[in-house]
C-alpha cells in the first residue's frame, strides 16, 4: 500500500480555519501546490469544507480541510460556521490563518480560545507577508505578546509568492502529535512465526473482490510483527484447525460469526474480533467495555443509535441496520427503537439515548472516533462498539479481550458476578 493509497481514518487531519478573505483557501492552494480550492475576492466563495488526501512533504499522508470563513453570515453562514467546527472536531492540527495586514479580530481571538479549548495543536498564520510593511509586523509582534500566543505558534508567509510556506509545512510536521497512528491494532501482542488464523465471511454483505479495511489493516499488522496469517471462511475453520499442524496463537473473526467461532477454537487459543482490535486502535475499547452491560438494563421503548463511519449500499443482512437490532432485541426480550446515522452525521445532541453502538471507525481518524466517545460520555451516554455488543451478549467478551492490556477487566468480571 501506497502512501497515496493510505486510509483516511490513518491520515494527520490538517484544519485551515480563519475570517472570510484571510486568504485561507490561497493558503491551502500553495501549501497543496494544487488549485484544491476556488479562489476569489468574493467574501465566502468557500462554502462548505473541502477535503484533500494526498502526501504532504514531510508530513506523509495528510487530509487536507478548507474551511469555510467563521466570519459568515446569515441563516446559511450559521450553518457553515457548525460545519466548520465539526472540521474541528477531527483535526489533529488546526491553522489559524489571519490576513497580516489586519489586527486580530474577534473571530481569530475566539478561534484560539477554541483552539485551546479542544486541546488541539495550532499555528497562527499571518498572510500578506508580500505586502506587510516593518511597522505592520512589530504591531503585529505586541498582536502576540497581548494574546498570550507563544512565537513557536506563529509563522509569515505570503500565499501570493509562496514565501515561507515550505517553513510552514516544517512547523506543521513539528506540531504532529506524538501519539497519532501510535495506538496499536495488534501487532504488539504478536511474536515472530505466530500463526494467526483470520476467520472471514464471503456473504451477499462482503465487498466483491476484496477485504474490508481492518480486514487489510490487520493482515498488515501481522506482515509486520513477522508473524504468520493464514485466512479462512468461518466453514473452513474447524477443518484447518484440525489439519494445520501447528496450534495458533491466535484467531481473529468477523464479529457476525463470533459465537461459531468461539465454540470451535479450542479455549487455549485466543481468540478475538477485527471490530475489537479496531475500537482498540481508535483509542476507545476500555470505553466499549465499561458500557456494553447497560444492554442488561434496557427497556421498552429506549432508543438506541447505531453510528458508522461509512456510507455504502445498504444490504438486506446488513449487520449494523438489520443483524445487530435482531440480536439485541432478541437478547434484551425488549420493544426497542433504533436510530441510524453514518459517515459525518453522527448527531451533536444526544439526549433521549440510552446507548449508542458505534463501528469500528475505521474510516474515520482518531481524532473524530474520540470526539464522539467524549460527546457521548460528556452526556452521560454510554459508548460502546459491534464487536464488543455481539461478544458480550454471546458471552465471550472476557475471553475476547484476555489478551488486551485494559484497565476495564475487573468491571466484566463483576458483571458477570452479577448476572
Amino acid at each position: 500500500m501506497g502512501l497515496n493509497d493510505t486510509p483516511l481514518g490513518n491520515r494527520i487531519h490538517i484544519g485551515f480555519f480563519g475570517r472570510r478573505n484571510a486568504g485561507k483557501s490561497s493558503l491551502v492552494n500553495a501549501v497543496t501546490g494544487q488549485e484544491l480550492s476556488v479562489v476569489s475576492e468574493t467574501k465566502g466563495t468557500t462554502t462548505d469544507p473541502v477535503y484533500k488526501a494526498m502526501e504532504l512533504l514531510p508530513l506523509g499522508p495528510v487530509v487536507i480541510i478548507d474551511t469555510p470563513g467563521m466570519d459568515d453570515e446569515g441563516t446559511l453562514g450559521e450553518l457553515r460556521i457548525r460545519k466548520t467546527k465539526q472540521v474541528l472536531n477531527k483535526s489533529d492540527i488546526a491553522v489559524l490563518v489571519v490576513d497580516g495586514t489586519e489586527p486580530l479580530t474577534m473571530v481569530d481571538k475566539e478561534l484560539i480560545t477554541l483552539f485551546r479549548e479542544k486541546e488541539v495543536p495550532y499555528l497562527v498564520v499571518f498572510n500578506k507577508l508580500d505586502i506587510a510593511d516593518n511597522g505592520t509586523r512589530e504591531a503585529k509582534e505586541q498582536e502576540i505578546q497581548d494574546n498570550v500566543i507563544s512565537k513557536e505558534n506563529t509563522i509569515w508567509v505570503s500565499a501570493q509568492n509562496h514565501e515561507g510556506v515550505t517553513e510552514l509545512k516544517e512547523c506543521l510536521a513539528h506540531l504532529i502529535p506524538a501519539e497519532k497512528s501510535q495506538l496499536p491494532l495488534v501487532k504488539d501482542l504478536l511474536h515472530p512465526m505466530d500463526y494467526i488464523v483470520l476467520v472471514v465471511p464471503i456473504d451477499s454483505a462482503a465487498p466483491k473482490g476484496r477485504l474490508i479495511l481492518p480486514q487489510q489493516q490487520v493482515l498488515r499488522d501481522i506482515l509486520e510483527a513477522g508473524a504468520v496469517s493464514v485466512v479462512v471462511k468461518e466453514t473452513e475453520l474447524k477443518q484447518t484447525l484440525d489439519t494445520l499442524g501447528q496450534k495458533p496463537y491466535m484467531v481473529i473473526t468477523d464479529s457476525q460469526v463470533f459465537e461459531q467461532v468461539a465454540k470451535e477454537t479450542p479455549e487455549d487459543i485466543y481468540l478475538t474480533s477485527f471490530s475489537i482490535l479496531m475500537a482498540r486502535k481508535k483509542g476507545f475499547l476500555t470505553t466499549a467495555v465499561e458500557s456494553v452491560s447497560v444492554l442488561n438494563r434496557l427497556q421498552d421503548g429506549n432508543r438506541i443509535l447505531i453510528a458508522e463511519g461509512c456510507t455504502h449500499h445498504r444490504q438486506c443482512d446488513d449487520i449494523g441496520t438489520v443483524k445487530l437490532p435482531n440480536w439485541i432485541r432478541s437478547y434484551t426480550g425488549k420493544n426497542l427503537r433504533f436510530e441510524f446515522c453514518s459517515g459525518m452525521d453522527f448527531p451533536e445532541q444526544l439526549n433521549g439515548y440510552e446507548l449508542v453502538i458505534h463501528c469500528g471507525g475505521c474510516m474515520l481518524g482518531d481524532k473524530e472516533v474520540q470526539h464522539r466517545m467524549k460527546s457521548a460520555i460528556e452526556q452521560g451516554i454510554p459508548f460502546t462498539n459491534y464487536g464488543t455488543v455481539i461478544a458480550y451478549m454471546k458471552g465471550i467478551l472476557q475471553r475476547s479481550i484476555e489478551m488486551i492490556p485494559m484497565e476495564s477487566r475487573q468491571v466484566l468480571i463483576d458483571d458477570a458476578d452479577i448476572m
